[in-house]
Order: structure tokens, then sequence, then C-alpha cells
């Protein structure tokens, strides 16, 4: 063969769907040149067989299959105009905007608590009186005494986190007139600093007699 007959993929159709591969975006476009609709069912209907073997396992799952017929609709350039077990993907269906996620829009004042401090609060306030909810109140303000020490600095006063407390949980928890402390800051921020301790004290014997250049 010539030099000159060499066929480039420069020179070809671009690959809609590089995946498959040309044989078989050749096929999808024979078969949207079928004028007969039973026969060009037929064809579609092999097709969506030789996608699904390129992926054994999931051929026979039924979304996997309705996300077969969206691909070849796909690199029909939705030209193809065949019976579907599913609903026919559209260029306009497929290039719609999601819907936006409904993101926390609570904005809390004392971000560095978090809001799943706020949602634990919440859930105090709906429980009734009693010893659970006392639990519940003091390991919430551990928590927070946590939050803040991670977040400040290396101690604060048990009054401020029951200020603030008092202030996320809207009224409903106070805490200001408890005898109980909360857990000393050092064993909070007990966990924290060994993070950052080092094998400064400890011998190395691994390396010794040997050359280092």
């Amino acid at each position: 063969m010539e030099i000159s007959n060499l066929e480039y993929n420069t020179e070809r159709e671009q690959l809609i769907i590089p995946e498959y591969g040309r044989h078989l975006q050749k096929m999808i476009n024979h078969a949207v040149a079928i004028e007969d609709r039973n026969e060009r069912n037929r064809v579609a209907k092999s097709i969506i067989a030789v996608m699904g073997n390129l992926q054994p396992h999931l051929r026979d799952v039924p979304e996997f299959q309705h996300k077969l017929w969206d691909q070849l609709f796909i690199i029909s350039d939705f030209k193809l105009d065949v019976d579907t077990p599913f609903p026919v993907l559209t260029k306009e269906k497929l290039q719609e905007r999601p819907d936006p996620l409904d993101y926390p829009q609570n904005f809390p004042k004392y971000r560095f608590y978090g809001n799943n401090i706020k949602r634990m609060i919440d859930v105090a306030n709906s429980w009734e009186d009693g010893d659970l909810k006392t639990a519940l109140t003091f390991t919430i303000a551990n928590h927070m005494k946590k939050c803040y020490l991670n977040w400040n600095k290396d101690t604060v006063e048990d009054s401020v986190i029951f200020d603030h407390l008092f202030e996320l949980s809207n009224g409903k928890i106070n805490l200001k007139g408890s005898s109980e402390d909360l857990t000393d800051s050092s064993n909070l921020l007990r966990g924290k600093k060994k993070k950052h301790t080092t094998n400064t004290g400890k011998k190395n014997y691994r390396n010794r007699g040997k050359k280092r250049y």
C-alpha cells in the first residue's frame, strides 16, 4: 500500500464516545441510514448487545441497560429513530442543567463548632428533661470545648462554652449555673499533642556504621 493512501485518524470522523471505538460508531451510523424501521430496531438491539459485551458483568443490570441506550442515542448524534424500552434521550435533556443542591443555609455564628453541633443541640432540645438529656448536653458541651480548642487556642473557660451553648440553643439549654465541670483542656488536647511529638529523644541505631554521602 502506498503511503499516499494511508488514512489518518485526524482525517476521520471524530469519535463521540472514543472508548467504544470506530467500528461501533460506523455500525450506529449504518443503523441510522436503514430505512425499514423493523430492521433498524433489530440492528439497534444487536448494537446494544455488542456494547454490553464490553462489560459482561453489567450487561443484565437494568440501570446499565438504560445507560447503554442513552449512549447509543448520543453516539448517533440523536438521529437514530428506534423503539427503546426506556425514555428516549434527547439533546435538550442531555444538556439540561441539574437542579441546584440544597446546602445548609443556617450559617452558624461560631463556625468552628460546625453544623453537626447545631444538629445535636436541636436533638437535645427535642428531648424531655431527664438524665439522658443532661448526659447529652454535657457531651455536646465537651465536644464544643474540644472544637474550640482545636480551632482557637490551648485553653478556654467552661463559662465561655456554656454561654455559646445557651446562645446556640436559643436559651433552651442553660448550664451556666452548673456545678459540674467539663473535661480538662489538657485531656482534650492530649491526642492533638501526640500528633506533633517527634523522635528526637530516641536513639537511632539503624544507620550506625553506614557511610553517608
